[in-house]
């Protein structure tokens, strides 16, 4: 009871904010451009309406069947997301210059004042869509103790929340693929939502996957998205790839121990603590990197006798400024590199988009971890 209750309370305030921040801009360029003419008002209130509720709707559309139409409906709609936060964005700024000038005795020419915030918004917005489709390499170190002398300096890439699905396809796949490849990894890892939780041709961008050149093979555990599609779905795509799906285990790979464990399927209750507990004695003790879709049960791994637990989920956001309210959520765990004694935590900032397919707030990573 208490559970849907906290939901229905976070959805509750998603809507307002949802509403509240369409209605924010709506008013504000009437304002700015002195647009009294009732008919066009009523033209744009109803726009204001409708790109309110496109992305939900888009989503819906995007779930039940992909077409050319849903392809495009969900990209625009999820495109205008990014578009309307650096409008806020504006929208905050001309107001500022506003109430400035009100206090200084300055009334500033309102039309060319929002012109201005405005342009700089769609410019910040192309900017923050091609940053989104160039994710770019990142190295860090990371010592783990005892580790193998084969594993010294040696390199381990981290894909985490690629989204494969409506907007991120074959050509972005293969791109990743060719950044890959420039670092020669030892093993690859893939940290969860792969997958954008969308059907439709997902073989074709899951081939270049294929070409990735690594000795130790390509690991993959399940994040949430997966379970929008169905994890028998997510095998059946996959059994066609050199992806290996971890299930809950420990793999020995040359004497490094890779943990593997999954995200709850959606109404599951399965415990992440209960379940790494029930595989400690097959790791601990030994050099180990877990792979777990959340930077959630750090103080609780630690305890566990893990070495380096790699993580996504988070996208610290991707847009700017709401990166910050995710390390409030994430308790300031959001993205980056956290070492606590034997215990080292990376949480990637992801490699794709979900929502908007734009990046404002941090630059998409593929990460290159040289194991010391």
């Amino acid at each position: 009871m208490i559970f849907y209750l906290v939901i229905a309370i976070f959805l509750a305030i998603g809507i307002a904010v949802l509403f509240g921040s369409h209605y924010l801009v709506y008013f504000s360029v009437i304002h700015f451009f002195g647009i009294t003419n009732i008919q066009t008002q009523d033209y744009m209130f109803a726009a204001t309406i409708f790109l309110a509720v496109s992305f939900v709707l888009a989503s819906v559309f995007a779930h039940i069947k992909e077409n050319l139409f849903t392809r495009f409906f969900y990209f625009a709609a999820g495109l205008w997301m990014g578009f309307l936060a650096n409008f806020v964005l504006a929208t905050l700024a001309v107001w500022a210059v506003i109430a400035g000038g009100s206090f200084w005795g300055i009334a500033p020419n309102r039309p060319i004042l929002a012109t201005i915030f405005f342009t700089l918004a769609v410019a910040y917005s192309l900017w923050g869509m091609w940053n989104a489709m160039h994710p770019q390499l990142k190295e860090i170190s990371v010592t783990i103790p005892g580790l193998p002398e084969m594993w010294k300096n040696k390199k381990i890439v981290q894909l985490s929340d690629v989204h494969i699905g409506h907007v991120h396809k074959n050509s972005f796949m293969k791109y990743i693929v060719e950044k890959i490849n420039t670092v020669g990894p030892e093993m690859v890892v893939i940290t969860g939502d792969l997958f954008d939780g969308m059907d439709g041709d997902l073989e074709t961008p899951l081939q270049a996957l294929d070409e990735i050149k690594t000795t130790k093979g390509i690991h993959f555990i399940f994040g949430n998205h997966e379970n929008f599609l169905g994890q028998d779905f997510v095998h059946k795509a996959l059994d066609k790839t050199k992806v290996k799906i971890m299930k809950d285990e420990v793999v020995d790979i040359d004497g490094l121990k890779l943990i593997g464990i999954n995200y709850p399927e959606h109404g599951e209750t399965r415990d992440a603590v209960a379940v790494i507990e029930n595989l400690k004695k097959d790791y601990f003790g030994h050099p180990n990197i877990l792979l777990y879709h959340a930077p959630v049960n750090i103080k609780k791994f630690k305890e566990n006798g893990v070495n380096l637990q790699l993580s996504g989920h988070t996208h610290d956001t991707q847009i700017f400024p709401l990166s910050l309210i995710s390390r409030i959520i994430f308790k300031g765990f959001s993205h980056g590199l956290f070492e606590m004694g034997d215990y080292t935590l990376y949480v990637s900032c992801g490699t794709g988009t979900w929502g908007p397919p734009m990046r404002t707030g941090n630059t998409p990573e593929i990460m290159v971890i040289t194991l010391q």
